[in-house]
């Protein structure tokens, strides 16, 4: 028998076959845990202090530990000694470094190892053997860049301005919720429901509860907007990607709801992992001088419990829900915001995915 290995001519060979896209099941997978390349909100600032315990959490699926230095700089990192891979969440913040209290391995806020007190001199000192992952305070939230292994270093990210204009007063609200964190974002591009679940509400008891909707398109997202009222209830929602991903939307407020602009809610939802989620909303209010202080006087001691309320309808509408109910739904033309989300969200998840592929990183 001939061992003789018979080569192919490059110049009569059949053309490969372009690698396979993304399959939807990888792609809905994929989702699961968060669209990464993007920044997302992760915990209220005021959570982690200044020399205080690292604290340990998960986000996006992955365990990260949060400190800050000596100077109050968020520090984020994997949740992981380089040595063991025990969390060094347990360990101590040491202002410039974490050391981890299973073997007392020290890691620099860069994620290099700055010391092994077991092994002087040890290989593992001076490389950087944990993720450091990009994070900023913004708006009473600490932000954290979550890239692919194509996009390590953070997009520019310009806060939405009712979080970070001057002319803007805002509250942060933050809660956790067990659902998977798309439902939530389909909650807010769906304004009809505000009319039937948030009926009793002091701001969304009036309107129609027949409604045409239409989609409009922005530079970073969409519009979805009822056909011919506005300023009347829950009437339109917006979806912007634009380095962070969130849900803008309006609500009018009564006389009694006192000085300022409409109501408004600049809404993020992060997800932890495949069935949990923490929401951020900030609940704003375009206003100024004496009745900036008016308003927020009033929203402390008046307003925010009802808040809470229409939000707790939210959350318990949703509670327990789990990936894949899509199969059972009857969608109609009131859910077409929903399902542009959902489109689009797809549509990124799969260039990600695709991107990954081509560079042999998936």
């Amino acid at each position: 028998m001939s061992n003789v290995t018979t080569l192919e001519n490059p110049r009569t060979a059949a053309p490969k076959a372009p690698a396979a896209g993304p399959t939807d099941q990888e792609v809905q997978t994929y989702l699961r845990t968060g669209l990464r390349n993007r920044w997302w909100p992760i915990l209220p600032s005021r959570f982690v202090q200044t020399g205080g315990k690292p604290l340990g959490l998960m986000r996006l699926g992955e365990p990260l530990v949060l400190w800050r230095d000596n100077k109050g700089e968020i520090r984020v990192q994997a949740d992981r000694c380089p040595h063991r891979a025990v969390p060094l969440s347990r360990g101590i913040n040491e202002g410039d470094r974490l050391r981890c209290n299973y073997h007392g391995v020290e890691v620099g806020p860069d994620g290099t190892v700055l010391n092994v007190p077991g092994q002087p001199g040890c290989p593992l000192e001076g490389k950087k053997a944990v993720k450091t992952y990009p994070a900023k305070d913004i708006a009473g939230a600490i932000f954290v860049w979550f890239g692919d292994v194509l996009h390590a270093e953070p997009a520019p990210f310009d806060p939405p301005p009712e979080i970070s204009a001057p002319e803007y007063s805002s509250f942060l609200c933050y809660a956790d919720w067990e659902m998977p964190w798309r439902y939530a974002f389909d909650n807010l591009m769906d304004p009809m429901h505000g009319t039937f679940l948030h009926a009793n509400s002091h701001t969304m008891y009036q309107g129609d509860t027949q409604a045409q909707f239409a989609t409009r398109d922005t530079p970073h997202g969409f519009f979805f907007e009822k056909v011919g009222q506005r300023d009347v209830n829950f009437d339109w929602s917006e979806l912007v990607d634009d380095g962070g991903l969130y849900v803008r939307l309006e609500i009018p407020y009564p006389p009694s709801g006192g000085p300022g602009g409409n109501f408004g809610i600049t809404g993020f939802g992060t997800p932890i992992d495949e069935n949990n989620m923490c929401v951020f909303f900030w609940r704003t209010r375009k206003v100024s001088g004496w009745q900036r202080d008016v308003w927020r006087f009033l929203y402390k001691t008046n307003l925010e419990k009802r808040h809470w309320h229409v939000l707790e309808q939210d959350r318990e509408m949703l509670a327990h829900l789990k990936p894949g109910l899509e199969k059972f739904e009857m969608l109609y033309q009131h859910d077409a915001g929903v399902i542009r989300l959902r489109r689009y969200l797809a549509q990124q998840a799969r260039k990600q995915l695709a991107d990954l592929r081509a560079a042999g990183k998936f």
